[in-house]
């Protein structure tokens, strides 16, 4: 499951935002800037979300979708420009693992569950790790395994919606985005350990 393997699939669909972007002088580093702010507002409404009105769910998912829209758009737009470089794809990665940081931190501040943010934060930056260090031993850059980054956007930004309406909400005394931080945790470490596995193998 990896909706990263779609990729090549919505290309043709980001045509009228590249060039939009394009035609208003936004280069490929400012869009990747663009999706990072994103990522914080989303994390603040997460994080509000939990204290202060559910309805701040429905903000966060939102801009979880957007940062993950515009996180296909900086690469789709540095082709369009010609102007893709080792340097743009190195801040795009970096902008990319403190965004998955500071949402997730915005998740558990929100549940004031810390222990969970660090166990599912952990998991999700070591899927991300693997993912290139795969490449930094002579393989391929690896997208594959149970969730992926896309996959992870998806799914954040659906229960996010879902966290609205079911707020008060807890099966087995975990609030829905308590739930959703145990499944970043568990998914994310064996997706790790699936790329590891597969790096390791492709290796001999």
């Amino acid at each position: 499951m990896t909706l990263d393997k779609l990729r090549p699939y919505v290309s043709r669909f980001l045509d009228p935002f590249v060039r939009g972007f394009d035609r208003v002088g936004l280069t490929p580093d400012g869009v990747s800037v663009l999706a990072f702010g994103m990522a914080v507002l989303a994390a603040a409404a997460f994080a509000l979300g939990g204290r202060a009105d559910p309805i701040w769910y429905v903000a966060a998912a939102t801009l979880v979708f957007l940062n993950g829209w515009l996180d296909i758009i900086d690469g789709a737009l540095a082709r369009e420009q010609q102007v893709a470089s080792a340097g743009g794809d190195l801040l795009d990665h970096v902008l990319d693992r403190y965004a998955d940081i500071v949402v997730i931190a915005g998740l558990a501040a929100g549940v004031d569950d810390y222990l969970l943010g660090f166990l599912a934060v952990t998991g999700v930056v070591m899927t991300s790790y693997l993912g290139t260090q795969a490449q930094a031993v002579g393989l391929d850059r690896v997208y594959g395994g149970l969730v992926g980054r896309a996959d992870r956007l998806a799914i954040i930004g659906i229960v996010g919606f879902v966290a609205y309406p079911l707020a008060d909400l807890e099966p087995g005394g975990v609030t829905v985005i308590g739930w959703l931080l145990i499944f970043l945790a568990v998914v994310g470490h064996l997706t790790a350990l699936q790329r590891f596995a597969y790096s390791w193998a492709a290796l001999d």
